[in-house]
């Protein structure tokens, strides 16, 4: 057996766990040993039942006697009750609330291992423990039962009917009968970090110790902890290191900065730029003259300017004898995209066009021989402009927008369509900087930190569902005032189905009872192309007063003289989603509000809205999403863009992957570690595609 032995053939384990094991991601001995435990309990206090005291938590160990359910009544839950001896001359009870399916398992003389607090039971005297946790043990005193009681014991999460036990028991096993590789980590890192070998670490991460600090265990902060973590981000960030300095080694376009190209950008502003505007602009055309490929991430709150900027890059791609191609996730932002390029390109002579998947098969033709013939600067569409048989004459620039709502795949499909055109991928969700560096880690980040002059922030209340007249008159009076208002409701399935339906119900709601008098026009998406664009003309023009919708207005609806966004049901929106369709409001010189309408709050919801209630911070707010809903729900979907980290968290270990990242690249950019640099290549090319997917290709 070595690391690569597929789990099916390790003793214990068979075809049919092997598939529960697989389900979780867990193929080879290498997986399991790096399947690390969430949690430690500590029961080195194991006692007998005469011994125990009440207060304490303690392990005991012992032997069923008597056994009931009761209080057990149709569709109601049942209380188990089990009365347990050990030889010690007192009875322990045992209680399970909803505990029924106890009663076929925990039989007379079955023999456990209990583990939990210790009451005293009143009426009889005897000892008690309610809801202790258990590990039914076999008679024989077999090695294996050791691993279950008297000792700090790993508490894994369970696959399939894989408990924690049984990945007690396989692990133990595994790790006495392999012989663990040569360690990896390049020996001058090892050294300089004082972290414990691998051997060790893996040893002591699923077997702690007996002097092991509990505390600092399910603080994930042992030496073995870190040393697991430490790898992950590691080798991880040793392969972005590696991949973003071949990129800025390979050939790619030096476009030139010429007068024209600034005198047109000159023109093109509509506004004075602010500092961080200029700033970010310099960076991308300094980018954009060196003869390597630009790979550039340009992130900046919700109207903080970012398709200026864009159109600037576009404008230099141009100026080259280039063209731009802008990507966009949906119809919505690609019509978006289209209206403000076209707007800011075409009176200085640039020839923008849209190619999105609901135009006509004529249409799509005409624009797809355009594009071949170089007769189009910029074109904007969805995933239509990455189809196979969009050719680009000479595609210099690829812009790709909200980046994390495409596969990597995606993004590399339209990077195909030029021979090593610049990269310029922007994003309008703040990404807190420990997730960007993992997740854009092979790109150079741009923020936009400010936003325009004269941008009034926004005011956001927080109102029960009880006093929702309340917001209705205060709509109705901005709306008497020539304001506009959009109402944006979620659902508890996850479907566009069931938002489009939820969306219908309000709206008949709102436009007959709640706002008779007034326009109310509807937009989810289920809706046709073209009557989602005659929904969102008519809210452009005014001829709609109140807008009911769905979150596909979240990114790219602009409409200067919306000033109140109601977001019902706000609870079951993520914090970054909220901040998103917060931002469609307060595009105009009026004051504006965002009103979040909630039910029963738990803790974390009302942690998210006071949040939002007092910042309008992007990216403070992107740091309390992550630390609230971790990195895999962060856009709101686990998604292959981020990578698979098995113990290390992006929040909480932020200061290990710094360090690792330090390590990192003084690793990749010291020529004296030439050989050790060769060594770390080869188990990156060996494990990088295994490990981290497709996190970062392209």
């Amino acid at each position: 057996m070595d690391l690569s032995t597929p789990l099916q053939y390790v003793k214990g384990i068979g075809p049919a766990r092997g598939e529960m094991l697989a389900a979780k991601g867990l193929l080879t001995v290498n997986d399991l040993l790096y399947y690390a435990p969430f949690r430690y309990e500590d029961r080195r206090n194991v006692k007998t039942i005469a011994e125990l005291a009440p207060g304490e938590k303690a392990a005991v160990v012992a032997r069923i006697s008597s056994a009931r359910l009761s209080g057990y009544r149709r569709r109601g839950p049942g209380l188990f009750e089990a009365t347990l001896q050990d030889g010690s001359g007192r009875s322990l009870q045992a209680r399970w609330f909803h505990g029924e399916h106890y009663a076929t398992s925990l039989l007379p003389e079955t023999r456990l291992a209990l583990f939990g607090k210790v009451e005293l039971d009143h009426v009889r005297g005897d000892r008690l423990m309610i809801q202790p946790e258990i590990e039914i043990l076999s008679d024989s005193e077999d090695e294996d039962e050791i691993l279950h009681t008297g000792r700090i014991v790993a508490v894994y999460e369970a696959a399939g009917k894989v408990s924690a036990r049984v990945f007690r028991m396989l692990i133990n096993r595994v790790l006495k009968d392999i012989e663990m590789p040569e360690d990896p980590l390049p020996p001058s890192v090892l050294a300089r970090t004082a972290l414990p070998g691998l051997g060790t670490a893996i040893e002591e991460v699923h077997s702690p110790p007996p002097e092991a600090d509990i505390r600092l265990l399910n603080e994930f902060r042992t030496p073995a902890q870190v040393r697991f973590m430490f790898d992950e981000f590691f080798w991880l960030e040793c392969g972005l290191t590696l991949k973003k300095s071949k990129a800025k080694s390979a050939d790619g376009i030096a476009f030139t900065v010429t007068e024209r190209a600034r005198q047109q950008i000159k023109a093109m502003l509509p506004f004075k730029p602010t500092k961080a505007q200029r700033r970010v602009m310099q960076e991308i055309a300094d980018d954009m003259k060196r003869p390597h490929p630009m790979n550039r991430l340009l992130q900046g709150d919700v109207g903080s300017g970012k398709t200026i900027v864009a159109a600037q890059a576009a404008v230099i791609a141009a100026e080259n004898g280039f063209q731009s191609a802008v990507l966009a996730p949906t119809e919505i932002l690609a019509t978006q995209h289209y209206g403000s390029f076209k707007k800011l390109l075409e009176p200085l002579g640039y020839v923008v066009a849209p190619l999105t998947g609901s135009a006509s098969s004529r249409e799509k033709t005409q624009i797809k021989n355009l594009i071949a013939r170089g007769m189009i600067n910029v074109a904007v569409g969805t995933h239509a402009l990455i189809q196979e048989d969009v050719a680009f004459a000479k595609l210099g620039l690829a812009i790709v927008d909200e980046q994390h709502r495409f596969g990597v795949r995606q993004r590399l499909e339209l990077i195909k369509k030029g021979v090593e055109p610049d990269v310029l991928v922007m994003t309008a969700t703040p990404i807190p900087r420990t997730l960007a560096l993992t997740l854009y880690g092979d790109l150079d980040v741009s923020t936009i930190d400010e936003l325009p002059p004269g941008r009034r922030p926004i005011v956001t209340k927080h109102v029960p569902e009880s006093k929702a007249e309340n917001v209705y008159r205060f709509v109705a009076q901005q709306v008497s005032a020539g304001r506009q208002a959009y109402f944006v409701y979620p659902v508890v399935e996850d479907t566009e189905t069931a938002a489009a339906k939820a969306a219908e119900h309000m709206f008949e709601h709102l436009a007959k009872e709640v706002f008779p008098s007034l326009r109310v026009g509807l937009l989810h998406g289920k809706l046709s192309p073209e009557e989602k664009e005659t929904a969102m003309a008519n809210f452009k023009s005014g001829m709609t007063n109140i807008l009911v919708a769905t979150t596909v207005i979240e990114v790219g609806v602009d409409v200067p003289n919306a000033s109140v966004m109601v977001i019902e049901g706000a609870e079951r929106f993520g914090l970054a989603q909220i901040h998103q369709l917060r931002g469609r409001v307060g595009r105009g010189p009026h004051q504006s509000y965002c009103i979040l309408v909630t039910g029963k709050l738990n803790e974390i919801a009302r942690e998210r809205i006071r949040t939002l209630v007092d910042s309008s911070d992007g990216f403070y707010i992107a740091e309390m999403d992550l630390k609230l809903r971790g990195p895999g729900e962060f856009f709101g979907t686990k998604q292959s863009g981020i990578p698979g980290l098995r113990l290390a968290d992006l929040m909480r270990d932020g200061d290990i992957l710094a360090m690792a990242r330090a390590e990192a690249q003084s690793l990749v950019s010291d020529p004296a570690r030439a050989s050790e640099l060769r060594d770390a290549v080869r188990y990156i090319q060996g494990n990088w595609q295994r490990r981290y997917g497709l996190a970062q290709v392209g």
